[in-house]
């Protein structure tokens, strides 16, 4: 790892010289190239915001809430060429001289900048759609995000409903241009896919989650304003929404999904190889090989299960095949319903809150919510998942509970899941990036995922040095936890480098966990659907937890836990190579402290 960090170290010096800079020559003063900086990431969020209506509207800014995201391939070249012009301009802006979080966001847009350039010649938008995410599913979850104040909040709404036919329309235009090009999801995701847009199609205008806005007005709306709008709601999801899906779901079961590839990993596509090393760099932000994160597989599930051992004799068990043996078979540790879920990630959530000062010097303001998953994704989805707040407190932050199929759900793990995905995981870290007002915006929302879900797994350790994980199964259902993401490193490699099947990768999670058949499948199909995404998970955790035992042998008792959370969450998400040198920096700075002190 020292070595990836040493290359990139160099990587980012590099990015912030400015080119062509001769010996001698006169800069502009630094007060106006740090304002013509911050014009310049003003001008490129804006950029991104008119770009994303639906990115926008997650954040609360209502301005483009009547429209979607153009699909269209001439689009598409337009934003590369866009953002060609914009890494020029950046590039030009010379950093010498500038306050650190200047040259640190100059940098990092540099890098974002030239990671997009580079990802268009994958060209993601020929395969948009898969089992776990794409317009199918996000529309309906874009309902939640969508505020609904006033009169024009609806209208913008029901514009919105209109362009749905003409959205998908250019969906299926890229998909079909995938199909001559050979970028093919695997065909047995697709049929899920296929399966998701049906089930939403097949859903009467009256009780589809398009109309949910209708249900409940605000109090200033008038009674007939109210009738007004619900009409016109109902008669854009019957006339438009629906039929698009009808559409989309055709298309998806007849012509798409047949074409469908029919081996699972990455490394069938014509550029394969290629398209697996660009994700895992830009997941998990090192130039680590796929053989590399294997081998680190490997040697972390060997700790990990000699924890799990530990665990297992202090139940009364001999070995792991015995206890997980067990807990497959007893019911009690399965749950009884989808009511039960729900209130137990309430409860380890609730309790986490009231600990949360001892882990931290600042906390969020934004509130956190435990909700339903939407049942037309349960079925192919997470246990449970995060979606962000608004920034301005509008919208509480909110972990999504999947509900289906309840009594196939062991219970082991939800203490841990509960911790990563709400406090003092990703609620916490999105919720302060979000109220620093000092940063730009595009760092306020960013989300290099090593990062944000290396420290939502590095938060499931916490809450057993705050004393939670008291009953000795929820604590073996972190390690269980633990090993999850540590066999991700060795079956994503595994599938999409060394062209294992999926019943391999099944029978890895079987061999060295107890997880419930429902995680392994969806798990398995998520790796299989989203390259290189869980790898970061393991990376990120090691990165902080390296960190955070130099912080402790170099500062010693002066090592303050919430001063150094502070700092890892304190800039917003990083690359691990720029959080090294960062929190390098912030341990120096206080052994200076010290040594003045003294």
């Amino acid at each position: 790892m020292q070595a990836v960090h040493l290359f990139l170290s160099l990587f980012i010096a590099a990015a912030l010289l400015p080119p062509g800079q001769v010996a001698g020559t006169t800069t502009p003063d630094v007060a106006s190239r740090q304002k013509q900086l911050r014009t310049f990431f003003d001008e490129e969020w804006q950029y991104e915001l008119r770009r994303s209506p639906e990115f926008a509207t997650s954040l609360g800014d209502k301005r483009y809430n009547d429209r979607f995201s153009d699909q269209s391939p001439q689009a598409q070249q337009a934003d590369v060429e866009q953002r060609r012009s914009f890494l020029a301009k950046c590039e030009a802006i010379d950093p010498s001289g500038l306050p650190e979080q200047d040259a640190l966001s100059r940098s990092l847009m540099v890098r974002n900048l030239r990671t997009n350039i580079e990802g268009a010649q994958f060209k993601p938008w020929e395969m948009p759609i898969n089992q776990f995410g794409g317009p199918h599913t996000e529309l309906v979850d874009m309902v939640s995000l969508t505020p609904f104040d006033d009169v024009r909040d609806y209208e913008n709404y029901i514009s919105r409903l209109h362009r749905v036919p003409q959205l998908f329309d250019q969906i299926i235009v890229n998909m079909r241009q995938g199909m001559r090009d050979k970028l093919m999801p695997p065909r047995y995701l697709l049929e899920k896919a296929a399966r998701q847009a049906q089930e939403i199609a097949n859903t009467s205008a009256g009780a589809s989650p398009f109309n949910k806005p209708a249900d409940k007005f605000p109090s200033t709306i008038s009674q007939a304003e109210q009738e007004r709008l619900r009409a016109a709601i109902l008669e854009a999801v019957s006339h438009d929404v629906t039929p698009a899906y009808h559409k989309l779901a055709d298309f998806l079961r007849d012509e798409y999904a047949p074409q469908g590839r029919s081996e699972p990993g990455v490394w069938s596509l014509p550029d394969g190889d290629a398209r697996y090393r660009f994700a895992i760099r830009k997941m998990t932000t090192t130039d680590l090989t796929p053989d590399q994160i294997y081998d680190i597989g490997l040697k972390q599930l060997a700790q990990t299960e000699s924890e799990m051992l530990a665990v297992a004799h202090g139940l009364g068990f001999k070995d792991l095949a015995s206890l997980n043996d067990h807990i497959k078979k007893d019911r009690n540790l399965y749950a009884t319903s989808g009511q039960q879920l729900l209130d137990l990630y309430s409860k380890y959530a609730r309790q986490m809150e009231a600990e949360l000062p001892k882990l931290f010097g600042r906390l969020p303001k934004n509130k956190l919510i435990i909700v339903p998953m939407d049942s037309f994704r349960a079925k192919d989805s997470v246990p449970a998942d995060y979606t962000l707040g608004a920034a301005d407190g509008s919208r509480p932050g909110r972990i999504n509970v999947n509900e289906w199929d309840p009594e196939h759900r062991l219970l082991l793990n939800l203490e841990a899941i509960a911790y990563h995905e709400g406090v003092p995981g990703h609620h916490l870290q999105f919720s302060i990036a979000q109220e620093m007002q000092d940063l730009p915006a595009f760092r306020r929302n960013g989300d290099y995922t090593a990062f944000t879900e290396g420290w939502a797994f590095y938060s499931e350790r916490l809450g057993k040095e705050v004393g939670f994980y008291q009953d000795p199964y929820s604590n073996y259902g972190r390690l269980e936890n633990e090993m999850w993401r540590c066999i991700r490193l060795v079956v994503d490699t595994g599938v999409h480098a060394k062209h294992w099947s999926r019943d391999q990768m099944v029978e890895y999670f079987r061999r060295y966990t107890a997880m419930d058949e429902p995680n392994i499948q969806t798990e398995v199909d998520r790796y299989i659907a989203w390259p290189g995404q869980a790898l970061a998970y393991k990376l990120g955790q090691l990165e902080i937890l390296k960190l955070r035992q130099e912080a402790k042998q170099k500062l010693g008792a002066k090592f303050d836990v919430r001063a150094f959370h502070d700092e890892i969450v304190g800039s917003g998400a990083l690359p691990l190579d720029v959080l090294d040198a960062q929190v390098q920096g912030w341990i120096a700075a206080q052994e200076r402290s010290t040594a003045m002190a003294n």
